[in-house]
């Protein structure tokens, strides 16, 4: 069998891919650089390994790839920021020259459709990083897709929180563009179809659904199977630049992977799929169908490690919950050892400690439980001397302990969505960095609504929760 590397393995389409490669047989190694979220949504399988790789270092890459025979690279670099073009270019360069030290036979590229018309960073990107690939000598498939429909697709989960977060939809004028989006299921059988191929040289195809729609319709669909009201307004005034800053408030998709889909989204986007359909023929779902069920099976995020698979997750979950969580937190550095910040960190909620800081501002939320349904508050604290899993802290219940250095806290008052607090150590040698985070999956207009509501308490709580730690930890030293 193959020995198969997928690189960008953290990501929508190859989190998802893993499992349904480790089933054919394969050995799978999944490569990412965010190792831990990786760790947290990919479900285990004796063919597969996890194992860090950041396609910038150049030295661990020309190490690591040759030791495949067939390579997916899934990569792309709209997360990291106003610059991603020179760094997916980079990473490209990256992986071509360690391709060509390596008896790699096939790498499958997942690109992305060409407009005719307009310009798009994101889009030239993943033209040029073909390219760049291609010189390595490899065979190389690459695949070009336009908008892919499922369950935590950013372009689909765009669409979703506009639906679900707004009594009126706003948008862009480019609502009027046209695309044939296809639906993760079919995308994947061709990704499968293509790892059994052994071509003698580069090819490329462009993947599509069978429905050709304006993102206006889209929408319609969207509303009709979510038993939403569809009401529409598409404004000029939505300029890309206020359209990428709308979209920071009313989604939770990362903002850097929003504005470089918007710009994207502003042409027509309808591939060509008769060549590799005929090729490796199956039934294509509609349009109505990948929405239908993408919306059934939208709760599928809560059944992860990210959770603890903790069965009160699950059944605070509801429907209409967004995929990507808001966030919001703080960090800082201290020379404490990991030790020392743990003692401090697990008496979260003690009567010695409390919260840290603005005590009072914690039990005042604790008691507004009352107003929104729950009942008086209950002081709650674990029965052991450690931390662990399922113990109880007030009103929130521990879903991961990784003894010093993680905990996760799930939210456990009322309120318009579901979220979870976490403590993070990091240790870098001559100091640690402590991060605590919120994160929160509104539902719908309320919860973003509700989200915003607490920002500026957050903004000041958790600065002043952080500084308080690093402060007791360096004080035990």
């Amino acid at each position: 069998m193959k020995r198969v590397l997928v690189l960008g393995a953290s990501g929508y389409v190859g989190s998802q891919l893993l499992n349904l490669l480790c089933d054919e047989g394969y050995h799978v190694t999944a490569a990412a650089r965010q190792i831990d979220y990786l760790t947290a949504r990919a479900m285990p399988h004796s063919n597969l390994d996890i194992c860090y790789l950041d396609l910038a270092d150049k030295d661990a890459t020309a190490q690591l790839v040759p030791q495949f025979d067939l390579v997916y690279f899934l990569v792309h670099g709209m997360a990291h920021g106003h610059d991603f073009v020179d760094y997916e270019i980079g990473l490209a360069e990256n992986f071509r020259d360690a391709l060509k030290h390596s008896n790699v036979e096939h790498v499958i590229y997942l690109s992305a459709i060409q407009p005719q018309t307009g310009d798009s960073q994101h889009l030239k990107a993943r033209q040029m990083t073909g390219e760049i690939i291609r010189q390595a000598g490899v065979p190389v498939t690459e695949l070009r897709a336009g908008v892919i429909i499922g369950a935590g697709s950013a372009a689909f989960e765009i669409m979703r929180d506009f639906v679900y977060n707004l009594p009126v939809l706003i948008t862009p004028q480019w609502v009027d563009s046209k695309a044939n989006p296809i639906a993760l299921q079919n995308l994947n059988h061709y990704l499968l179809c293509l790892g059994k191929e052994s071509p003698n040289e580069s090819q490329l195809f462009e993947v599509g659904g069978p429905d050709t729609l304006s993102y206006r319709k889209q929408f319609e669909v969207l509303c009709k199977a979510s038993n939403r009201p569809y009401r529409l307004w598409s404004t000029p005034l939505l300029t890309p630049s206020m359209a990428s800053h709308w979209l920071g408030i009313v989604t939770s998709v990362p903002a850097s992977i929003g504005k470089a889909l918007m710009a994207g989204l502003e042409h027509d986007f309808i591939a060509n799929s008769q060549e590799i359909q005929a090729k490796f023929p199956q039934p294509m779902i509609s349009f109505e169908q990948m929405v239908e069920q993408s919306i059934e099976s939208e709760g599928g995020f809560v059944r992860s490690n990210v959770w603890g698979f903790d069965p009160a997750a699950f059944k605070r979950w509801q429907s209409g919950y967004g995929y990507y969580p808001k966030q919001t937190g703080a960090s800082q550095t201290t020379t404490a050892s990991p030790e020392e910040i743990w003692q401090v960190i697990s008496k979260v909620g003690s009567k010695e400690e409390g919260y840290f800081f603005a005590n009072g501002l914690w039990r005042t939320r604790e008691w507004l439980d009352i107003f929104f349904g729950g009942q008086k508050p209950i002081r709650r604290r674990p029965e052991g001397p450690e931390l662990k899993v399922g113990d109880f802290i007030d009103s929130w219940k521990v879903i991961r302990c990784e003894r010093g250095k993680f905990i996760s806290l799930l939210f456990g008052m009322k309120g318009p969505g579901l979220g979870r607090l976490e403590f993070t150590i990091e240790d870098h040698g001559q100091h640690r960095s402590i991060n605590v985070t919120a994160w929160w999956h509104p539902q719908g207009f309320k919860g973003l609504l509700y989200w915003f509501a607490m920002m500026p308490a957050h903004l000041f709580i958790f600065k002043g929760m952080i500084k308080a730690i690093c402060s007791k930890a360096e004080e035990n030293k």
